[in-house]
């Protein structure tokens, strides 16, 4: 088998290139507006009730309508997953792997395609689109190649008159609960993992982007993975996520979205039901408050770069996003005004037209994401932003606060949007004293020349993924297993070589000679 290796970035500098792309979106913009059914058991579902799914870079187009599951029917896909997995368990771990294989190539065809998809339903600009895609792709392969080699023999020690052999199992049935931000790479690496393991799956899109979720079903089924193993299912949280959770033939949750509803799926999901013969296993990826560390002896050309980038990719719509930059006191004036330099740059617009900075998801985040910008005004000193930028979408202007306190909500809570807190640190020890000083510990960044530091860094600035004079975005499959402690999650590390073994169970078996 061919060693894994990361999916390339488009460059979009190519004028080639950028005509693909350019083609992709036209495409793309007369295929909008299309009703799209769920998928049980690989039966086409139409449903009376609706989610709309409206470009939130443009509040007058919409991307499509899916159907809205009730409870009803997400009981059946679960019995369909259920009835699934008693022959899909059986594939051999290789077989399995073939699927997201094809899968993968099937993706990677139709990839400026599926970009343009998430300009218009994400309001991802072209990187971070390509982006996306190509870290699907990247899951579909790693976990493929994961698979196989867990479904090899495993290394037991050796007893004399004994055969004895580790094998990895499958749990079960389980719901994937994937988010908005990277609704297509983080859903299709959820998903895959699962099934490549040997387990079934409801499929619950995020109601903000449930487009880009049917179209990976598309994929899975034009590679031809049999019906049953991945259902399509969008709906309601308190409805469809509560029942499918506390559902006893669940066996597993895997989540990713905000501490507070990845909170409440940890409690239902403990809560033993009635004809519940096992324990729930919830893999859980919840968000951050992430920050770039600046010490006295970095390069703070290179630092206000990845203040800048972490911050404002994406809108900071990224649960790794670098909300929060904590900077020596001696260099600190000069670093703000280099941030401010690269930000006062970042033009806002429509995605699809890859302005630098595109719009929010939706109306509730701009709500909120305005609200603490209100209470960053009172914490701090307004440096750039600060106000709903201009366009017919959920717009704001990339926003950076100086002179914030470590204790502040600007630099404890989770925003999600484009806000930066600068904050001060009067040594290098204060510096990752304050680091540390949040309940969450996803990525951290430090800027630092003095190797002494960075390795006092390595072992001291807690958060489950750490980088060295780069931005704390951006993780690479398999480069970079990517997840977080304390409110961040389980640290499932996705894109690692432990990830599968979350969707599987350990069996021991021995034979007398």
């Amino acid at each position: 088998m061919i060693e894994f290796k990361n999916e390339p970035f488009s460059n979009f500098a190519d004028p080639a290139t950028k005509a693909k792309m350019a083609e992709a979106v036209a495409l793309v913009k007369n295929e909008l507006s299309q009703d799209y059914p769920l998928v049980i058991n690989g039966e086409r579902v139409f449903t009376e009730q609706k989610i709309t799914s409206v470009n939130p870079g443009n509040l007058d187009q919409v991307v499509g309508t899916v159907g809205k599951a009730d409870r009803t029917l997400a009981a059946k896909a679960l019995h369909a997953a259920l009835e699934m997995f008693e022959s899909w368990k059986r594939f051999t771990p290789a077989a399995r792997a073939g699927y997201l294989f094809k899968a993968a190539a099937v993706m990677r065809r139709r990839k400026f395609e599926l970009a343009a998809w998430l300009c218009f339903e994400a309001g991802k600009n072209w990187a971070e689109a390509d982006a996306d895609v190509a870290e699907a792709i990247d899951f579909m392969e790693f976990y493929g190649r994961e698979a196989i080699r867990l479904g090899g023999n495993q290394p037991v020690t050796v007893l004399p008159g004994e055969d004895n052999r580790l094998t990895y199992i499958p749990l079960g049935v389980g719901v994937v609960i994937a988010p908005w931000n990277f609704p297509l790479a983080i859903l299709a690496g959820m998903t895959t993992a699962a099934v490549v393991a040997g387990n079934t799956v409801v499929l619950k899109p995020a109601s903000a982007a449930p487009v880009i979720a049917f179209k990976f079903m598309e994929i899975m089924e034009a590679a031809g993975i049999p019906a049953g193993v991945i259902n399509y299912l969008p709906g309601s949280g308190s409805e469809v996520g509560d029942f499918l959770v506390t559902h006893p033939k669940t066996r597993f949750i895997s989540f990713t979205g905000s501490k507070d509803v990845g909170l409440r799926i940890n409690e239902l999901a403990a809560r033993h039901q009635p004809g519940q013969i096992w324990l729930k296993r919830v893999v859980a990826e919840m968000g951050g408050k992430d920050a770039v560390v600046v010490d006295a002896d970095a390069s703070l050309e290179d630092a206000a770069d990845g203040i800048a980038a972490s911050a404002f990719g994406f809108q900071g719509q990224k649960c790794s996003a670098g909300s929060r930059a904590i900077v020596h006191k001696d260099v600190y004036d000069k670093v703000v005004e280099l941030v401010v330099e690269r930000v006062r740059k970042l033009q806002v617009g429509p995605a699809e037209e890859n302005f630098p900075a595109g719009p929010v998801i939706d109306a509730a985040a701009q709500k909120k994401i305005l609200e603490y910008i209100e209470i960053g005004k009172q914490e701090g000193k307004l440096e750039i932003g600060g106000l709903k930028a201009e366009g017919n979408g959920y717009y704001i202007q990339p926003t950076v606060f100086s002179g914030i306190a470590p204790e502040a909500r600007l630099a404890q809570e989770e925003i999600f949007g484009p806000v930066l807190a600068m904050i001060k640190a009067e040594s290098f020890e204060h510096a990752l004293e304050i680091f540390n000083n949040t309940e969450y510990g996803l990525t951290g960044s430090l800027y630092s020349s003095n190797r002494e530091k960075i390795e006092r860094a390595r072992s001291d600035m807690h958060c489950g993924n750490l980088y060295f004079n780069r931005k704390c975005t951006g993780a690479l499959v398999g480069v970079h297993p990517f997840g977080g402690f304390n409110m961040s999650g389980t640290d499932s590390k996705a894109g690692g070589r432990d990830y599968l073994l979350l969707f599987s169970q350990a069996k021991s078996v021995s034979e007398k000679l």
